[in-house]
């Protein structure tokens, strides 16, 4: 008997033993923690951020730092919310898991049959791109991101119907490309296959069931939040400044989740678990191995500063990699004001989740990877210190770049209000330029824009704040217009996405009516030489042809001149007395000017 309670003695402070060790060890821990993420946020010029850890089932870190609003000194808590952009891409994968589990799809059906406002640049694309292709960047498509960016809109059949005018730069499947429109249309096949639209589908199959009460896609709603983070941004090497939010909307299957650190550790347990949160089933564990799993090399992925550190695939909204011997699965996310990054290590039973209000802030990955060594027991790597003297040495290379010159003594080659129109490229959007003030002004996304003239016909598109104060730095996105052959403004040509050659914004006629009429006196055939050409009305459009040629829509641009729809450069002039019918038609195109006279 007493042998029995000397034994279970020893037990219960073998025990109280342990668990005084784990505790000790986790106070360790967390000590080295904030002793690293309080240098972070001395070092890294941030307004703030949020940083939470869990380990299997259990939020073993949660903290925020700094200010989610730095002029009234309002502190980072674990629930501040903060946009967190790309890190939302696997939860849109995840919709498209969850239909395959119920049987709607397959990750290998044919992309185009599951929405058909998609389509492709060819007809091999639209044959051959997989849903598996688009979640994992694999089409062949560049990043084509200003075309979102700077025209948004919240229509996404808009928005979708831009990809089959986007010329791929490479073939299917052959090397990795970034690109957001893939994950819009996952969205969209979703929205299609369930009745329901994207951002009630987040909800439902997500946000309530792991109770992300937190967690929001509207953009309104976060903004208005209690405890929202306001987006900065980092000047002159160290000055940080507060601007807008930016409005995903129309993309929001690409980034547009709004959530706080504690809401995401619960999302980190799923992928922990094998897809399970509290016993629930929330995705399958099969395709959580899909998905963590590497689908395209992104890389070549080779050891470079630190050896320990490689591998460069993706998976499913996810990327793969191996970082100093242990399997790591992540994604950052970055829109303006905010950046994030949301990992953890299948193997290892580890996540973490790092939100902050910076735009394109090393800071996410600067913590988690401190977070890891630290967790793992790792010899340290001084990431911060890293960091820090990558962005002092950008900050001097940037100093050092040549702005472009400026040519004097040139003048422009129309008067302002030439400039005046819409212009419009079928992969982008349209671009609105008016005259107010005597000066040329647009509008490239929720920006209002002045078009500062720089020499000949480009300008330098400089920013306006809500105050009218004018961005003095100089754009990357210079307006060169040119002209056609009749003399007139006839587009815009911007680099954009890296482009080697500039991107055309053709010059869009504002479309007109003239009465009955007007087009009836334009009606009749003329005579060029000995060709006939004939002119006359289908409805209220005017067209024209000529033997040998297919008929030709016109587009009216005055009352007597029309441009031939399906040939740019290419426009037909009237000669007219006043209510009479016209006496000659001229062709105008870029080889001359032909004259017709009326032959009856």
């Amino acid at each position: 008997m007493k042998l029995s309670v000397l034994i279970t003695s020893l037990l219960i402070t073998a025990t109280f033993s342990v668990q005084a060790q784990i505790k000790s060890k986790a106070a360790v821990q967390n000590s080295s923690i904030d002793s690293v993420l309080n240098q972070v946020l001395k070092d890294q010029h941030i307004a703030g951020f949020a940083v939470a850890v869990v380990k299997g089932d259990q939020v073993i870190y949660s903290k925020g730092f700094g200010y989610r609003d730095l002029e009234n000194k309002k502190p980072v808590t674990p629930n501040t919310l903060f946009a967190i952009g790309s890190s939302s891409k696997a939860f849109t994968s995840s919709l498209i898991g969850l239909l395959e589990k119920d049987g709607k799809l397959k990750l290998d059906d044919k992309a185009t049959g599951l929405l058909p406002q998609l389509s492709f640049y060819n007809a091999e694309m639209n044959n051959q791109i997989t849903v598996r292709d688009l979640m994992a960047h694999r089409t062949g498509l560049s990043r084509y991101d200003l075309s979102w960016f700077l025209f948004n809109t919240t229509n996404r059949d808009s928005i979708i119907s831009r990809v089959k005018y986007m010329k791929p730069t490479s073939g299917i499947r052959e090397r990795w490309y970034y690109n957001n429109f893939m994950f819009l249309a996952q969205g969209m096949i979703a929205e299609r296959l369930s009745g329901k639209t994207w951002e009630q589908n987040i909800k439902e199959k997500f946000f309530d069931p792991l109770e992300m009460t937190r967690s929001t896609t509207n953009i309104e709603t976060f903004k208005n939040d209690s405890d929202a983070a306001l987006p900065y941004t980092v000047v002159d090497g160290n000055e940080i400044k507060k601007i807008d939010y930016y409005n995903i909307n129309g993309m929001g299957p690409a980034g547009s989740i709004n959530s706080s650190v504690n809401d995401m550790a619960n999302w980190l347990k799923v992928w922990i678990s094998g897809g399970f949160f509290k016993g629930k089933e929330i995705l399958p564990s099969s395709y959580i191995r899909e998905a963590a799993s590497s689908q395209m090399v992104m890389g070549a992925g080779l050891p470079a500063k630190h050896e320990d550190v490689f591998l460069s695939n993706y998976g499913l909204g996810w990327m793969i990699g191996s970082y100093r011997g242990h399997y790591s699965v992540e994604h950052g996310g970055n829109i303006n004001g905010f950046s994030a990054n949301v990992a953890f290590y299948p193997s290892d039973k580890l996540g973490i989740v790092v939100l902050t209000n910076q735009s394109v802030s090393k800071v996410p990955d600067v913590i988690t990877n401190s977070i890891a060594d630290i967790m793992f027991g790792l010899k340290r790597v001084d990431w911060n210190g890293e960091a820090k003297a990558e962005t002092q040495k950008a900050n001097e290379v940037k100093k050092e770049l040549k702005k472009t010159p400026i040519v004097s003594n040139t003048s422009l080659s129309h008067p302002l209000k030439d400039y005046v129109g819409s212009f419009e490229n079928d992969a982008y959007g349209i671009i609105k330029v008016t005259l107010e003030n005597n000066a040329l002004r647009t509008i490239l996304g929720e920006e209002k824009i002045l078009l500062k003239h720089m020499h000949y016909d480009v300008f330098d598109p400089k920013s306006v704040d809500k105050n009218g104060v004018v961005d003095t730095a100089q754009s990357n996105l210079m307006f060169n217009f040119s002209t056609g052959v009749d003399g007139k403004i006839s587009g815009i040509g911007i680099f954009l996405d890296g482009s080697e050659k500039p991107v055309m914004f053709d010059f869009k006629p504002e479309v007109k009516k003239l009465d009955a009429k007007t087009l009836e006196n334009l009606v009749g055939e003329y005579m060029m030489g000995k060709t006939p050409a004939k002119v006359y009305l289908k409805g209220d459009v005017l067209y024209v042809s000529v033997p040998g040629q297919p008929e030709y829509e016109t587009v009216v641009v005055d009352e007597t001149t029309f441009e031939l729809k399906a040939l740019k450069g290419y426009s037909i002039k009237f000669e007219v007395l006043l209510g009479k019918k016209a006496t000659s038609m001229s062709f105008i195109q870029p080889n001359g000017t032909f004259k017709a006279i009326r032959k009856n």
